[in-house]
């Protein structure tokens, strides 16, 4: 099974751009710059997105990232289990709409999206974009900061989708939010984060917590016991994304494309069979082998498999960093 392309959608892209159309460069290139500077610094998004140029520098430069991170965690969720298959869902922190976008792409049958943000600028814009992008299902807007209590919907959903948001909670304040969260899930809850060590750190925390509220782990985790690698490491994975024109022009950037490192957790009230590891870090390749990086079973380990092991080798050469090992069809 394939993960979905992490390009943008066409017709997402094609909707970014129309709006892009006569409106000054040098105006949105300051504005991304900033946005930026202060997406490195964790400042909360809502103090950036003071008008439609802010939400348009973010459309062009941020939303192709958390797209591609999103739809690549949601492609894995969706490999773990290819039987789930959400009707209702719930992006929360929606920005410009990524996460529902995404979830649309991996379940085209989604009938029912409800996008949730504290900033008006983006619920107004998002929408918008959707509908423009193709996506058919009904949407509702909710304006409120998701880290007030009793700010949720009053129904559960399918699928809860919450990208790049808890980042900017404080630490105090992640429990209720991660109490209120698993309350609104009937399915699956799914968790993406910037890919450093303060964000693994926090949401290995969270993990903790979901599990003691009675989560399943579905992805990428093969188990439920404490994360077993070592102080000093990290877990994340990396997406490469395509930049199209808009994106080189408002970054001021020439490279066709970027790699956007990132830290997921999908959690179910439903059990899914665990592969028997993960690649957690890019395999490294040389004349003798191949050298991988593994969470296995309830245990961190790195292994090495020669090229003269044949049959070993030509089942693990393709394997890719965050892709799921499953004994005995492929032995490590």
């Amino acid at each position: 099974m394939s993960l979905p392309s992490p390009e943008l959608p066409a017709q997402l892209a094609a909707a970014i751009e129309t709006r892009l159309e006569g409106r000054s460069q040098s105006a949105l290139r300051e504005r991304a710059n900033e946005l930026s500077q202060r997406y490195r610094s964790r400042k909360p998004t809502i103090e950036t997105i003071r008008d439609e140029t802010d939400a348009l520098a973010y459309a062009a430069t941020r939303m192709p990232a958390t797209y591609a991170a999103t739809v690549t965690a949601l492609g894995r969720l969706e490999e773990e289990s290819p039987d789930f298959a959400p009707k209702r869902m719930l992006d929360v922190g929606c920005g410009l709409g990524a996460g529902a976008c995404a979830a649309s792409t991996v379940w085209p049958g989604i009938a029912e999206i409800t996008l949730l943000d504290h900033s008006a600028l983006f619920l107004r814009l998002a929408p918008e974009l959707m509908k423009d992008s193709g996506v058919p299902a009904p949407i509702k807007a909710i304006e409120c900061d998701f880290a007030e209590p009793r700010a949720l919907a009053e129904f559960p959903f399918d699928l809860v989708v919450i990208g790049y948001a808890l980042t900017e909670v404080a630490e105090s304040g992640l429990p209720s939010v991660i109490d209120r969260l698993w309350a609104q899930t009937s399915g699956a809850l799914v968790i993406i984060e910037p890919g450093t060590p303060r964000d693994h750190a926090r949401l290995m925390v969270v993990r903790d917590q979901l599990i003691a509220l009675g989560a399943n782990i579905l992805a990428p985790c093969p188990h439920q016991a404490p994360c077993p690698l070592p102080a000093n490491d990290w877990c994340h994975f990396s997406v490469r994304l395509p930049r199209r024109r808009a994106h080189r022009l408002v970054k001021d950037v020439a490279a066709p494309f970027e790699d956007e490192k990132f830290a997921y957790l999908a959690v179910g009230r439903f059990a899914a069979r665990p592969p028997s590891a993960r690649i957690i870090a890019p395999p490294r390749a040389n004349k003798a082998g191949i050298s991988l990086k593994l969470c296995a079973g309830i245990a961190f380990r790195e292994t090495f498999i020669p090229k003269r092991d044949k049959a070993r080798y030509e089942k693990i050469r393709r394997k890719d960093w965050g892709d799921p090992l499953r004994a005995p069809a492929e032995e490590i």
